[in-house]
């Protein structure tokens, strides 16, 4: 008896979340909510986002904890209930790594369910990493992973350096070089974009602000941004509400 023919296999959550990223048009960036619980994931995606992306500094205020101090156990534990939760790839700002050699961050992260990871380029104090040293971090995370995870890596110049873009540009090619597969220049000025953008190969992402006092995602997408994230700022926004309200309960 024959078999019936099978078809290509099923793309994976990294694929997916991977061609999110590809071919968008200008002033059309990948906008990525920063969901910090479960709840705010749900939420996220009931509002019809395609992907999510963690903020650990949100994580670390859900939890208790002062940015960059979370527990690597229970930041990994955050962000499975988040994946758990929701059936859109989730990319987990993991800060700088946790420590961990590229090989058990990846397994954390693949049992965790997440399909990307952001890893900052500095270390403690806001000191910057020496690039090749991150640059080699990041090929082993990526042989580690082959493509099975989508890797961010933010550039820290503009918050821990002196802002040169050039620095930022050339930080930022060896890590595409290193093999990932977007770069993130947290806090670069928008009027520095288009010069990134011109040095930089592949996706840019860029940080957006949700008081209105910065440039929208469909600005910053016209500068050349391909993914728009905004940190913890949903997660602070929704805390300065949640006092508001219980505020007027006494």
């Amino acid at each position: 008896m024959s078999r019936p023919a099978e078809g290509p296999p099923a793309a994976s959550g990294a694929d997916l979340f991977r061609a999110l990223h590809r071919r968008r048009p200008q002033g059309d960036p990948l906008v990525l909510p920063g969901p910090w619980d479960a709840a705010s994931a749900r939420t996220c995606v009931e509002a019809g986002f395609p992907a999510l992306a963690t903020p650990s500094a949100g994580i670390a205020a859900s939890l208790g904890y002062e940015d960059g101090e979370t527990p690597a156990d229970e930041m990994f534990a955050a962000v499975a209930r988040i994946a758990r939760a929701v059936d859109v790839p989730v990319s987990a700002d993991v800060e700088g790594g946790y420590g961990l050699a590229p090989a058990e961050l990846v397994e954390r992260l693949l049992e965790a369910g997440a399909v990307g990871c952001n890893l900052e380029d500095s270390g403690a104090g806001g000191v910057l990493k020496d690039p090749h040293e991150h640059a080699d971090y990041l090929a082993g995370v990526r042989s580690a992973a082959a493509d099975r995870l989508f890797v961010n890596a933010r550039v820290d110049t503009f918050v821990h350096g002196d802002g040169d873009p050039e620095q930022a540009i050339a930080r930022a090619a060896l890590y595409v070089a290193a093999g990932a597969d977007c770069v993130y220049p947290i806090l670069a000025p928008a009027d520095v974009l288009p010069l990134l953008r011109s040095g930089i190969q592949g996706p840019i992402n860029m940080a957006a602000r949700l008081d209105g006092e910065g440039p929208s995602p469909a600005v910053l997408g016209g500068l050349g941004a391909t993914r728009v994230t905004f940190g913890p700022g949903l997660q602070r926004r929704a805390a300065a509400a949640l006092g508001e309200i219980v505020a007027g309960l006494r």
